[in-house]
This record gives C-alpha cells, sequence and structure tokens, in this order.
C-alpha cells in the first residue's frame, strides 16, 4: 500500500470523527504487517478526559483483534470547516501509545493533508525522541 493510497483511507476515517466541541476532525489509518489497515477517529467527550485520538482508537482497535506488528499510520486532521488541511501531527499520548507496540526506529508515521500527495514523512523515534518503550523495562525480567 502507498503512502498515498494510506492518507486516503485515513481521510476516510476522519469522515466518522464526533468533535461537537473543538470541531478538530482527525482520522487514522494503521498498517499493520501483513497489509491491514485498521482505521480511526477522534472521538470527544463533555469531559475532555475521556477524549480519544483517532491514532489510538485505529491502535486500540487493531490490538483489540490480536494485532501487534506495525508499519506505519498516516494521520490527517484539521478544523471541521477548513478545505485545505494542514500537517497534523500526533499528540505525545498518541506517540507514547504506539512505541509500546512499534519499533520506532522503522515504524513510518505519515503526516497528510487533503490532498494525498501532500505530506511528511517521520520514523516514531524522530517524533518522540529518547521514547520510554518496553525495552526500558527489560530489567524487571531479574524479578520473575
Amino acid at each position: 500500500m502507498t503512502h498515498e493510497d494510506l492518507i486516503s483511507k485515513a481521510l476516510e476515517a476522519r469522515k466518522m470523527a464526533y468533535t461537537p466541541y473543538s470541531h478538530h476532525a482527525v482520522g487514522a489509518a494503521l498498517l499493520t504487517k501483513d497489509g491491514k489497515v485498521y482505521l480511526g477517529c477522534n472521538i470527544e467527550n463533555a469531559a475532555y478526559t475521556p477524549t480519544n485520538c483517532a491514532e489510538r482508537t485505529a491502535l486500540f482497535k487493531a490490538v483489540s483483534e490480536g494485532e501487534r506488528d506495525f508499519t506505519a499510520i498516516a494521520i490527517v486532521g484539521g478544523p471541521d470547516n477548513q478545505e485545505e488541511l494542514p500537517i497534523c501531527a500526533p499528540c505525545g499520548v498518541c506517540r507514547q501509545a504506539l512505541n509500546e507496540f512499534v519499533d520506532p526506529e522503522s515504524f513510518e508515521v505519515i503526516l497528510g493533508t487533503n490532498d494525498p500527495k501532500n505530506y511528511k514523512k517521520f520514523k516514531l523515534a524522530e517524533l518522540l525522541p529518547l521514547g520510554f518503550g518496553p525495552k526500558n523495562m527489560s530489567f524487571l525480567k531479574d524479578y520473575q
């Protein structure tokens, strides 16, 4: 699947966003190593803390169905009423959640716009320098 295809899927997911408070709709498309795509959108809540981002929605859907191997995620977001969408980066919580399940040195984060040919690509490690992940917990094996 091309980056453009993945961005198109994220744009589809964005249409499902529930954003009555921020009016900032985000869609994400998470690609597994075997080529499956899991879509996610942001889902707001009046209390805000229970709000869930598009990236985590896609990740949690995939993990809840047994997936553990991911290669890339495309993210597209911006104001509901804006035709031209800016580059929209994942929040720190989403970066950390992804870091739990991917190799940050190889996992691609594709930040798209409303034009699937206009995007920026990063490795998760670039967006989460010195990230804390499963490797940081390896000392626990000595206690088991």
